[in-house]
């Protein structure tokens, strides 16, 4: 069972899922909200502590990537997608906004389960890692890492270029610098990558991955289609060729 002091925000505007999800969930142990639109999805996040959200990509008349989005833009509450089965566009666009894993209607309850244990599993794990680190005395504020005369700071979500202006990544973007920065000079499948990235099953054809690194690629590299800092390494993956420093 998990702890019932976890909050899950359902966001979906067929109630036979919301009930079927608050069901599932709340029988799992989680105190359950739910939304149908976006102004609900702003009252729940503004009048309570949710630790998680499922969210709805075909909302009626509203865009749940639009409501990622927006999420993303102040909270890294973790989301995972519900889409129809063949959304396959949605699904790695949602990806790279920066929503954590998804679940293909029809799904499973116990799939369902998983997920969300497993989600917030990762997340808990993350925020323990930085408070450790504070507890140890570090100043995590002060790890930064810079690279080609770029500078990343995880503790303020930034990327600052040679010209010192930030850029601007989406979430997935940045997610995915952090892993290379922190793990350079290393090869990196795109088993690996997707891992630690969204930590869900995916198909060896699913092109999510070289989607991202060519987004990425289009903003750090000076020749996007000679790129020298995130090389390929044909049939197996990626490889952070530039040298690193934490600073």
């Amino acid at each position: 069972m998990s702890d019932n002091s976890r909050t899950v925000l359902i966001v979906d505007d067929d109630p036979k899922i919301r009930r079927l999800l608050a069901r599932c969930l709340g029988g799992d142990g989680y105190k359950i909200l739910e939304a149908e639109t976006s102004a609900e999805v702003d009252a729940c996040l503004r009048d309570n502590e949710v630790d998680l959200i499922t969210l709805d990509l075909q909302l009626g008349a509203e865009n749940g990537l639009t409501i990622a989005s927006r999420i993303r833009e102040h909270s890294q509450i973790p989301i995972i997608m519900v889409t129809g089965k063949g959304d396959v566009i949605d699904k790695v666009v949602g990806l790279e906004i920066g929503a954590d894993d998804y679940i293909a209607k029809p799904f499973h309850v116990r799939e369902v389960q998983a997920r969300v244990r497993s989600v917030i599993r990762r997340s808990e794990a993350s925020i323990n890692g930085q408070e450790a680190k504070a507890l140890k005395g570090d100043k995590v504020e002060a790890q930064r890492y810079r690279f080609n005369d770029w500078t990343l700071d995880p503790s303020r979500f930034a990327l600052m270029g040679p010209d010192g202006k930030e850029s601007d990544l989406t979430t997935a973007e940045f997610n995915l610098l952090n892993l290379f920065v922190t793990t350079p000079k290393r090869v990196l499948s795109r088993d690996r990558i997707m891992d630690e990235l969204h930590g869900h099953d995916w198909s060896p054809y699913d092109r999510t991955v070289d989607n991202q690194v060519a987004r990425l690629r289009k903003k750090i590299e000076a020749d996007p289609a000679k790129p020298k800092l995130i090389k390929t390494v044909r049939g197996v993956g990626y490889i952070f060729a530039a040298d690193v420093e934490g600073i």
